[in-house]
């Protein structure tokens, strides 16, 4: 029903039970568990490698923006000399600003392209674990686990199985991501159009996350809460000048030695919260 016949949703399905035998944990915990294991083991570092190259984009921009002063001066003397049109001459320099920018991403081995493995990565994942979760919860998988799955949440959402009626754990899934959102916005200075419609699409998606999360079985919902939650913990992490430096991360002009004073800042002015 659910992702049945797909080899990742398998693995998926084989880790769980594997981690939740091994550990001997309430099926609750070992999806929490499994959740941070995955964010810490997989996306922790391929976000450390994401923002080294973030890094050294961002250290590449005065060099790129010299020799662009230096190439549209070249531009415009043989454009003189060789009688090109406007036109002829802005296809000259886009074409070679280009090579140049490439040359310079080949060297610092640093291509924008590198910088989303870990979407490529992180969504796939994502889904493999809530499809594979799916199954557990309505049987496709094996009758056994359903039946466990049934017995083994804690609090209010006893069984797994069910959706999370209280909206406690959707609501709660809503406002991590919507944080998420909102503290990667506030550390951009310079937005471009793209990342302004990129910043309200997640927040939309954040928004419609919620009612999604309230009608799929609560180990669904307590995955996605989960996973978000050590995702902002490890956004927040990410932050500290200290752990970026453990993870080699280039020091850059738009760094804050104080960055976490600065979030809280920018929160209290852009919402206009009274101290």
């Amino acid at each position: 029903m659910c992702g049945k016949g797909s080899a990742p949703v398998h693995w998926a399905e084989d880790g769980l039970v594997a981690l939740q035998a091994a550990t001997g944990l309430p099926w609750w915990a070992a999806i929490v568990c499994g959740a941070a294991l995955l964010r810490t083991a997989v996306t922790l570092p391929l976000a450390a490698h994401q923002g080294r190259l973030l890094a050294k984009l961002e250290n590449l921009q005065p060099e790129i923006k010299k020799l662009a002063e230096h190439l549209r001066y070249e531009v415009s003397v043989h454009g003189r000399q060789l009688g090109w049109s406007e036109k002829v001459a802005r296809f000259h320099f886009k074409r070679n600003l280009q090579r140049i920018i490439t040359e310079l991403y080949i060297r610092d081995n640093c291509h924008p392209f590198k910088a989303t493995l870990l979407v490529w990565v992180q969504i796939p994942m994502w889904v493999s674990v809530s499809l594979a979760l799916c199954n557990c919860s309505v049987g496709t998988m094996d009758s056994e686990v359903q039946e466990q799955f049934s017995a083994g949440g804690v609090l209010w959402f006893r069984d797994l199985t069910a959706p999370e009626s209280t909206w406690i754990l959707p609501v709660a899934l809503g406002l991590v991501n919507l944080l998420i959102v909102e503290i990667f916005a506030l550390q951009k200075r310079e937005v471009s159009r793209f990342q302004k419609l990129a910043t309200n699409f997640f927040r939309v998606l954040s928004i419609v996350m919620i009612p999604v999360a309230a009608t799929v079985p609560s180990s669904m919902a307590l995955y996605w809460f989960s996973s978000s939650f050590v995702g902002l913990s490890h956004n927040l992490l990410l932050c500290s000048p200290t752990f970026r430096r453990l993870c080699f991360i280039p020091r850059t002009k738009s760094d804050s030695e104080t960055p976490y004073r600065d979030i809280v800042s920018a929160f209290t002015t852009k919402y206009n919260f009274k101290k």
